[in-house]
């Protein structure tokens, strides 16, 4: 026999679309088999009452050929043989009566009865489940939309222990009333081949009986062929009774698990989470606008495809395309008081959907998987492993290490300003010195600033008297120097964090910093980032607010001596400022940062500026050169 579709238990209390979708190909089976089950019930009925109008007929046949005696016939004589020979018939008639009695007996219990059993208890008891799946499924929705709205700020201990008991409870009766219907399904794929052949079985080997009694018609073929249909029906009540076994003992196993599967956020202090992921799947509120101030929250299910984040609503066959997650970014947010609330921005830093999760594990997880699908890990070929390495890197940066920069050994060389040299208007590198340890880049322990400015920078601009913006976002020579300027190239970029280093001499400094930073975050769990538009001109590196245009902080060209993208993630970069503080002394800090584009691009705009400076400075030599030669002659003329 072929195998028999069933359903999975273990899929029952997650209920995903994809099992919903499956259901409901297992509930159109069982309602063409309730709708097939009543035609055939009444073709049976039919041919049960066609036997016993035949019982009725042959009783009334021997009823008269018995009268044929008792007939007053004028020309009677001679008849007694015919008599005589109605008697023998009306006899066989009575004993074919008596074999169609005994066949009408047997088509009632072994082909009427047997269909009608299986019309009132199993596609009745399915039915009944369904309608009971139905309301607990209803009740654990109803539950969940009152533990959404849970409030964050002013919480309510004993509320929320209430609907969290609500939500439990509910979920327990939703995952007892799938179970019991997932299995009567799976019975009835069983139990339907029983029920279409037994009563036929029955039919034949009535009908057989009553042949063989009356003149032994059929052949040793047919008794072979329903011995088999005789031992294919016990085999398959035998594997029925084994699949019943099983799922009896699966049911009773899933029943037995710890209250956590059905409480929500049950693990809040130290969940598991996997930071690791490059897909996600499950249940969301996705937040839609209904008017001007009014939303509304629906809980759908939500899952990745390659760089793609889809919605599948319930009951539907295929999911649709939501948001592309190339290159987005997706951070924390709060909205309308509610917990674990996350959003994704586009590459362009449009905003874009606001989801929120059901728990602490599940709103860290999205969060790391949009993260890692974002920087396109999924099109790697071991996209597993590259996501494993990027995390472990991260987590590694608690202690320096000495060997983070001997995979960019092979690389090519570094886009090092403060080494490079100009002869014949052309930038001749040095040579790359030995590769320092981490410890003579950094310091252990260094501060690192996740905010766009630090406090420090502010006091020292104040201090060394240098530009200041005015809280429009124009200073005083902002449009003369943009006027100016021989080169304005303006990219999007999100400011990761930055730190103090102890030398600008080697690019190393930047990957070291691009990895103390990113493990910070991802140490302390910190997702939100500031998005900015970063101004590249021929004196200074703007970083500009994109919705109030105010200029957050400048940077002047000359001071950034060190630059470059990190070889791995095109999509971050960095540079080194050097900047001279009050008492005249030096200081160094490195600034990082992730841009939609690829960080070539922006360091390719800064190297320009720095050429256009230099090539500034070159002619600015030769006018005065030229100038002092020829400011004597001028005097010797006039004397």
């Amino acid at each position: 026999m072929p195998a028999v579709d069933k359903l999975l238990l273990e899929e029952a209390l997650q209920d995903s679309p994809q099992t919903r979708s499956l259901l409901s190909v297992f509930e159109e089976d069982a309602g063409t088999l309730t709708d097939y089950t009543n035609q055939l019930l009444q073709a049976m009925q039919r041919v049960y009452g066609a036997q016993n109008e035949m019982c009725l007929a042959t009783q009334q046949l021997s009823k008269q050929l018995l009268a044929y005696e008792k007939q007053n016939f004028a020309l009677g004589k001679g008849d007694e043989e015919v008599i005589s020979t109605l008697h023998y018939f009306s006899k066989v008639v009575d004993e074919l009566n008596i074999l169609h009695s005994e066949l009408a007996k047997q088509l009632a219990d072994t082909m009427v009865l047997p269909i009608i059993q299986f019309r009132e208890k199993d596609l009745t008891e399915v039915s009944t489940l369904k309608d009971l799946f139905g309301l607990a499924s209803n009740e654990h929705d109803l539950s969940m939309a009152k533990y959404s709205r849970l409030p964050k700020r002013r919480e309510n201990e004993k509320l929320k222990t209430e609907v969290v008991k609500e939500v439990a409870n509910a979920r327990r009766k939703q995952h007892l009333s799938s179970l019991q219907y997932y299995c009567a399904l799976n019975a009835l794929q069983y139990r339907k081949r029983i029920a279409m052949m037994e009563p036929m079985l029955g039919y034949t080997q009535g009908q057989i009986n009553f042949f063989k009694k009356g003149a032994e018609m059929f052949s040793k073929r047919m008794d072979s062929f329903l011995s088999s249909v005789s031992n294919m029906v016990q085999s398959i009540q035998g594997e029925l009774d084994a699949e019943a076994d099983a799922m009896r003992v699966s049911q009773q196993d899933l029943l037995s698990v710890n209250e956590s599967v059905y409480t929500p956020d049950s693990d809040v202090t130290s969940p598991a989470i996997n930071r690791n992921l490059i897909q996600k799947a499950g249940y969301l509120n996705l937040r839609n606008k209904t008017g001007l101030v009014t939303t509304t929250w629906d809980r759908l299910y939500f899952f990745t495809q390659g760089g793609n984040l889809m919605c599948q609503p319930r009951g539907a066959v295929a999911g649709g395309l939501i948001q592309d997650l190339d290159n987005c970014s997706v951070m924390a947010v709060d909205c309308e008081d509610r917990r674990y609330c996350f959003q994704i921005t586009t590459p362009t830093g449009k905003s874009g959907i606001t989801l929120q999760a059901e728990s602490k594990k599940e709103y860290e997880e999205w969060i790391c998987a949009i993260n890692n699908i974002s920087r396109q890990i999924y099109l790697t070929d071991n996209p597993e492993a590259v996501a494993i390495k990027l995390n472990q890197t991260a987590l590694q940066a608690v202690t320096p290490i000495t060997s983070f920069g001997k995979k960019h050994e092979s690389l090519r060389p570094s886009q090092n300003v403060k080494n490079m040299e100009m002869e014949s208007d052309k930038i001749i590198p040095k040579e790359l010195s030995t590769k320092p340890d981490c410890t003579e880049l950094i310091a252990p322990g260094t501060p690192i600033q996740f905010d766009m400015v630090l406090p420090a920078t502010e006091f020292l601009d104040q201090n060394r008297g240098g530009r200041r913006t005015n809280p429009f976002g124009e200073s005083e020579d902002s449009k003369n120097d943009e006027e100016d300027s021989l080169l304005q190239q303006m990219f999007v970029v999100r400011f990761l964090g930055s730190m103090a280093v102890q030398s600008d001499d080697t690019n190393e400094v930047i990957y070291e910093a691009m990895r103390q930073v990113l493990a910070a975050r991802a140490i302390h769990n910190i997702f939100r980032t500031t998005e900015s538009h970063l101004m590249v001109t021929t004196k200074s590196l703007r970083l500009i607010d994109p919705q109030t245009q105010v200029t957050r902080t400048t940077f002047e060209l000359a001071s950034v001596t060190q630059f470059a993208a990190h070889q791995d993630n095109k999509r971050l970069l960095g540079f080194v400022v050097r900047v001279t503080e009050s008492l005249g002394e030096e200081s160094m800090s490195a600034n990082i940062f992730e841009s939609n584009t690829e960080g070539e691009k922006i360091c390719y705009a800064i190297s320009l500026g720095k050429e256009i400076i230099e090539a500034q400075k070159l002619n600015f030599r030769k006018i005065l050169f030229k100038t002092v030669n020829i400011f004597p002659c001028k005097k010797r003329g006039l004397r």
